[in-house]
């Protein structure tokens, strides 16, 4: 099995972190740079973890978002797209999700940092679909998480 490098999202990235760096965009062109580069910040995903069980299906981009168990039972997501843009929006999901309990993340909306950075309403219909997707997609592994025993690795 291969393990995902870490990445800074949840950890190093926080929302707060976040929240201040996208408020002194001026314009949405400022924020699809901010989104870009913070994309750029998400390490690429192994080949070999770029498979059928953790490919998001539906979105207009190829996604990847999969996730690993630890000790603890928190969990570690990774994930990957070929879309710059989807990287920039994946991080950001990242930064709400990472390192939390499922009970943390079950049956919560995981969008709402995207409407309080004002992503949200400049997304296409299309992006806006796929954030849907990946929230559902976590909803779902924590979910299974919490009933089930996963591959549980060391942290």
């Amino acid at each position: 099995m291969f393990f995902t490098t870490i990445h800074p999202f949840g950890t190093m990235i926080t929302a707060n972190l976040l929240l201040e760096k996208f408020s002194q965009c001026q314009c949405w062109e400022e924020r699809y740079r901010c989104l870009i580069l913070l994309g750029q910040k998400l390490p690429a995903l192994h080949d070999a973890l770029k498979n059928n069980e953790s490919e998001l299906m539906g979105c207009e981009n190829k996604v990847w978002l999969g996730y690993q168990r630890y000790k603890n039972n928190k969990l570690h997501f990774y994930g990957d797209s070929e879309s710059r843009i989807v990287r920039g929006l994946l991080a950001v999901l990242l930064t709400t999700i990472e390192g939390k309990h499922p009970r943390e993340l079950y049956g919560k909306d995981l969008l709402t940092l995207f409407f309080r950075l004002g992503l949200k309403e400049n997304l296409s219909a299309g992006r806006t679909t796929g954030l849907y997707l990946l929230s559902d997609k976590v909803l779902q592994i924590a979910k299974n998480a919490l009933h089930k025993c996963d591959v549980v690795v060391d942290t």
